[in-house]
């Protein structure tokens, strides 16, 4: 490797790993070798791929306890293949009992949204979030103050995924075969690491409209 500070960079990622593996192979409680027979997590966990959010750790769970998609600003796009894939996955065959769509104050994808400049090819996942500023867009523009524009738009971003997520084949099946399954909306509070629950928990189809909520 050419140059010096990449290979700086990548020794310290094998060093990190060399620890963790003295960490295992020191831990006497067997939970490791219950890890490497399978996984059986309650929680899925949908949050932005912000490096300042880490699941795991805001709900002080152990490795095996959450299963995790990221993606930039909490997105449940609808014709999202990955996305589709780990909830159904995690529904139908971890069979897991909460979905958390989990934002967090200050996100920069959120911000970037209300901006009009380009920043690439992201433009186009841009997007979603700016569909759902234009559904808010009065409430949005009537709040003065950038910050407390760009956090109120991460809190409704985050009540839209839900919804979004809610109406998705997969989780309306689990609910008619009567599969005990709750989706909750929250945000992150970085600076204090609190986990805001914004009372957007979803426990059926009943609340979705009759447009969305299947027979």
């Amino acid at each position: 490797m050419g140059n010096k500070e990449l290979e700086l960079g990548f020794q310290k990622i094998l060093e990190g790993n060399r620890s963790w593996v003295e960490f295992v192979k020191n831990d006497t409680s067997g939970r490791f070798e219950q890890l490497a027979k399978g996984q059986s997590p309650e929680i899925l966990w949908i949050g932005c791929a912000d490096s300042r959010v880490p699941a795991n750790e805001i709900v002080g769970s152990r490795p095996g306890e959450v299963f995790v998609h990221r993606n930039i600003a909490n997105m449940c796009v609808h014709s999202d293949m990955s996305m589709l894939s780990v909830l159904d996955y995690a529904v139908n065959v971890l069979k897991v009992k909460h979905i958390i769509v989990a934002g967090h104050y200050g996100c920069g994808g959120v911000a970037a949204s209300l901006s009009r400049k380009q920043f690439g090819v992201i433009d186009n996942w841009l997007c979603h979030i700016k569909d759902v500023y234009r559904l808010h867009a009065a409430e949005i523009d009537d709040i003065q103050d950038h910050d407390e524009k760009v956090n109120r738009l991460i809190e409704l971003n985050v009540k839209e995924q839900v919804f979004n997520l809610c109406t998705t084949s997969i989780v309306q099946n689990a609910w008619k075969n009567d599969q005990n399954l709750a989706v909750h909306g929250m945000v992150i509070d970085i600076a204090t690491g609190k986990l805001n629950d914004l009372d957007n928990t979803f426990t059926n189809n009943e609340a979705l409209g009759k447009v969305f909520a299947f027979k």
